[in-house]
């Protein structure tokens, strides 16, 4: 009788230890995604300062249009590599939903480029305080375009979130004008994306995932790009073959920082999928101290209490905000 009841016991110990594996495996996997997210977004981000401020490649435009390129090719390569499968069918887009993407990769493509160009003349701190005021931008261009309204009490956190850019700012020892205005362009094209997304493609049939939006926005971008360059940095390719002459691992550090963008996008839409959205917006926030703590040690650029109370504000308010959000659902 107690021999029975032991063989008994033995499946259900035997699938506790197998989902014990199996949860543990996906805590791996998630971590590991994680750092990975780190890494390509913080990498991406100094790269560019580095290239564009410290190694003189002046040439945000010709950056944003290399970023772009590898965007396009290496989704295409992903969708080519994923369609094969039975379960992964895709559909064409319709005459009005090319329509509706291109407008969207009009202005991803404005708020990357303006992002780069910030860059050239602001410290990678300062640059990610401002850009912790897309919920600000959010709100406010929701209300302006869809008179969308928000509860009273998430108004009321935005409040700390642009306050604290306001102290940042009087503290900021690098603050460059036109380098502040080109980063609150980018924030604020950031957060147009995501509104004019949420009403251009809100019906089911027109929803898509992040990666598969991006690989419909990139061949956009590039064709705005190519021609953009060429008006606005005529010399960017000479410049580009001459440094890439002078020192081939110029051309390494191109290739890179080009498949890293790419590489933002990627694990972003894979941590997104496998985690909650409380925990993501967690995490952007504390990627965002890394960012700028790993940017101080690096650019040895000066900072003051002030600017790292700024800072701190705004990061509170976006979590105040967050909670706001989550409660007026």
């Amino acid at each position: 009788m107690r021999q029975q009841e032991d063989r008994a016991l033995l499946p259900t110990t035997s699938a506790s230890a197998d989902a014990g594996a199996s949860s543990s495996a996906g805590r791996l996997r998630t971590a590991g995604l994680v750092a990975a997210w780190y890494a390509s977004n913080i990498g991406v981000l100094l790269l560019n300062k580095f290239l564009l401020s410290v190694y003189g490649f002046r040439y945000p435009v010709f950056l944003t249009a290399c970023h772009m390129s590898a965007c396009a090719l290496l989704s295409s390569l992903l969708s080519a590599a994923t369609s094969s499968k039975p379960s992964s069918p895709r559909k064409p887009l319709s005459r009005g939903q090319a329509a509706r993407v291109a407008v969207l990769g009009a202005v991803f493509c404005g708020s990357v480029v303006a992002g780069n160009v910030s860059l050239r003349y602001l410290p990678v701190s300062f640059n990610q305080a401002v850009g912790a005021t897309t919920p600000f931008f959010t709100a406010l261009i929701a209300y302006a375009i869809a008179a969308r309204r928000e509860a009273g009490a998430t108004y009321a956190a935005l409040i700390p979130v642009v306050a604290g850019v306001v102290i940042a700012t009087g503290g900021e020892p690098s603050f460059h004008l036109f380098g502040f205005i080109m980063c609150v362009g980018a924030t604020a094209g950031r957060a147009l994306k995501t509104v004019l997304q949420g009403i251009l493609l809100s019906s089911e049939e027109e929803k898509l995932n992040s990666m598969d939006l991006l690989r419909y926005m990139a061949p956009v971008a590039v064709v705005l790009l190519v021609p953009a360059t060429l008006i606005m940095e005529p010399d960017a390719l000479s410049a580009a073959a001459a440094l890439a002459r002078a020192d081939p691992s110029f051309v390494w550090m191109l290739l890179l920082n080009s498949s890293l963008a790419y590489l933002v996008n990627l694990t972003n839409f894979l941590v997104t999928k496998h985690t909650s959205p409380l925990t993501l917006q967690v995490l952007g926030n504390a990627k965002g101290a890394v960012a700028v703590v790993v940017s101080i040690l690096i650019f040895r650029n000066p900072v003051t209490v002030m600017g790292m109370l700024g800072y701190g504000v705004t990061i509170l308010g976006v979590v105040l905000y967050g909670e706001a959000k989550k409660r007026s659902k």
